[in-house]
């Protein structure tokens, strides 16, 4: 590697099981469960000039995503060092996402797991620039909120993926569903906050929603009420915006075509809060 911590080919560095190696090095057995059958946990972080963001609060939902599915992860000092070194590695990528993905790794060719031990992969990539608010598309499936997977952040990530293409294909840039008893849950990759009346909401966890990092820290920041509200919320709210590692706090212009106020007024207060924290504490 050379001196900008990338290799000749130009592709990043990355942490493959316990080492440094360049990307087009790395190389996963296509017996993986990872790859075989979605069985695996991840996390993405947000690094400022460099230096990774909320890294606790993630390793902490990382912890309870393995636990969730009964998946051995390092230890937590092992992954830190790992964070680190990746981030040392690379850089060139000084405002950047940095993934943290664990697998159950090597198993046979079915549902049953192996007992070679988990693959672990840190990856870091540059985040492109956003644009300065979102449009949404209200999906025609459903979160279950009651399903094995809620509430984790895991790999299997094929309905998310199945979502966003389609609100894509309706010229949004985000897909937004609700839950399996018509409340609102959360978009593929984001979470969802409405302003109604003057007060902050955003869906609770019982509804189904993955409890984001950037989410909570909102919460915590404008005092925003965890309540469930009808799918139709969205719509109808005064303002609306994301929440997300890459998308920080990210204004809703339109749902299903519908203009709304971008930023209103309630989105531009948590957006200030919000960056004034990554400014201040890396470590929230």
């Amino acid at each position: 590697m050379n001196g900008a911590g990338m290799t000749a080919a130009g592709t990043s560095v990355v942490w493959l099981n316990g080492e440094l190696v360049a990307e087009a090095d790395a190389t996963i057995s296509p017996f993986d469960h990872g790859l075989l059958v979605g069985d695996g946990v991840f996390e993405s972080l947000r690094l400022y000039g460099g230096r990774p963001f909320a890294v606790r609060r993630h390793l902490d939902r990382l912890e309870r995503s393995a636990q969730g599915i009964a998946l051995d992860l390092p230890t937590r000092a092992a992954l830190e060092s790992a964070i680190d070194e990746v981030a040392a590695a690379n850089p060139a990528l000084t405002d950047a996402r940095m993934r943290i993905t664990v697998t159950s790794g090597r198993g046979p060719l079915g549902s049953a797991r192996g007992d070679a031990g988990s693959t672990v992969v840190l990856a870091m990539s540059a985040i492109a620039p956003l644009p300065p608010s979102y449009r949404v598309s209200v999906a025609p499936w459903s979160r279950n909120e009651r399903g094995a997977l809620a509430g984790l952040k895991t790999v299997s990530y094929a309905e998310n993926a199945i979502a966003l293409a389609w609100a894509r294909g309706q010229g949004a840039d985000e897909a937004v569903l609700g839950n399996t008893v018509g409340n609102l849950c959360e978009g593929t990759g984001t979470n969802v906050f409405v302003a109604i009346g003057g007060r902050l909401i955003t869906p609770p966890v019982s509804a189904g929603c993955l409890a984001g990092v950037t989410r909570d820290l909102v919460v915590e920041l404008t005092g925003a009420a965890e309540e469930d509200v009808p799918l139709t919320a969205l719509a109808e709210a005064d303002e609306a915006f994301l929440t997300g590692t890459g998308a920080e706090v990210m204004p809703i212009s339109a749902v299903d075509g519908r203009p709304k106020p971008a930023p209103g007024p309630l989105t531009e207060k948590a957006a200030a809060a919000f960056t004034d924290l990554t400014r201040r504490d890396l470590d929230p």
